[in-house]
């Protein structure tokens, strides 16, 4: 590496040489708003090519940046709790890069395109949403010097083939963990007080991890429950375990947002068992209505599985507000009453009439609405 030119300002930290297979590179600890600043991500893109040839040539390595992505991890970078373990994969050419070996540390100009992100693009963008002070975020990064483009590109393909998303039922479980209240903790809470009480709509009937339960009753996994019973106590489930975290308590629901929600203000008022009832009461009806549908497990049944569970759910609002009962039990004749005028047999809910996805879904959702006459709100 050279020297870089006096004039220049420049950022200079800690670093320390690691050697592997592949060559030699740096891992260091920067600034959040120095990252920002020199960084970039060279898009993958499709340029004009040799004419004579007609040649197709794509340059650039990383992904378009979701900014959808890149806003959701902002609001998570200025969480009391926020993390990023693991290091962004950066690339710096020799000549903006000088590595001092006396004092095992790195300098490089500050000034913008000086880094090429090779992993870490969106966590990088998120950063830009960080309210604190400047470089109050520290971030670990791992910088190879005068990379050829195809190690590059071996780099960034590698990470990305190998890295394996965590099962959402998984992280609902470690919930259980959380020492402060979040409507991940109590959703993790009252879906495995479903699945144990015996009697319960949902007894054994729950793909819960660590447990050897009867594998060919369960029929949902923990992470669409959870996921589902989640909508109906926040509107903004990271922010809510956000003001958790900090000791203070999030505030009630008026209006929309509580007919919206109708759960929430029970959720505040910590009021699990009765969430916990309400939901029984509710599914009870349904296994009452249909016994055949709900207890069989078979391939083109669809009513305990996602496809009518998520349709369920989302009747469940309607239902549950349409008694204008807010924050108070419904009983399960009430519930009963609900399905009475719904003229469904167990046999129709089946895959042919009720597509396993988002379209099934919305079908046996619109078709429970329009044959149990509620007014929706």
């Amino acid at each position: 590496m050279k020297e870089i030119e006096l004039s220049e300002q420049t950022i200079e930290f800690k670093c320390i040489k690691c050697t592997q297979p592949l060559g030699t590179f740096y891992i260091g600890v920067m600034g959040h708003s120095d990252l920002v600043k020199i960084s970039y991500a060279d898009i993958r893109r499709l340029e004009a090519g040799n004419e004579m040839r007609d040649i197709e040539i794509y340059s650039g390595i990383q992904r378009e940046l979701s900014p959808n992505r890149a806003k959701e991890i902002g609001k998570y970078v200025n969480m009391v709790d926020a993390t990023f373990p693991t290091a962004v994969i950066l690339h710096i050419n020799q000549e903006n890069a000088f590595y001092d070996e006396n004092t095992s540390t790195i300098k490089v100009p500050f000034r913008d395109n000086v880094a090429k992100v090779l992993d870490g693009q969106h966590r990088i963008a998120g950063l830009e949403y960080f309210t604190k002070d400047d470089n109050a975020f520290q971030i670990n990064v791992t910088i190879f010097i005068e990379m050829e483009l195809e190690d590059q590109a071996i780099v960034f393909a590698t990470i990305n083939k190998t890295q394996t998303k965590v099962n959402k039922s998984l992280v609902a479980d470690l919930f259980a963990f959380a020492e402060k209240r979040s409507p991940q903790k109590t959703a993790h809470n009252i879906v495995r007080a479903l699945n144990e009480k015996v009697g319960s709509p949902f007894y054994e009937k729950i793909k819960i991890l660590g447990t050897a339960n009867d594998k060919e009753k369960e029929t949902i996994t923990q992470a669409t429950f959870s996921e589902s019973l989640m909508r109906y106590l926040s509107k903004d489930i990271m922010t809510d375990r956000d003001i958790f975290k900090r000791g203070k308590t999030p505030e009630k629901y008026q209006g929309p947002d509580l007919l919206a929600r109708p759960l929430r203000n029970l959720f505040i008022e910590e009021k699990e068992i009765l969430i916990a009832k309400i939901i029984w009461n509710y599914f009870e009806a349904i296994r009452l209505k249909w016994p055949v549908a709900w207890q069989i497990v078979a391939p083109e049944m669809i009513l305990n599985k996602s496809t009518g569970f998520l349709a369920l759910m989302k009747f469940f609002r309607d239902a549950y507000v349409s008694f204008n009962k807010i924050g108070e039990e419904v009983t399960l004749n009430e519930f009963r009453e609900v399905f009475e005028s719904i003229g469904l047999k167990d046999v129709d809910f089946n895959r042919t009439n009720y597509l396993p996805g988002t379209a099934g879904q919305a079908k046996l959702y619109s078709e429970l609405i329009s044959k149990s006459r509620l007014i929706q709100t």
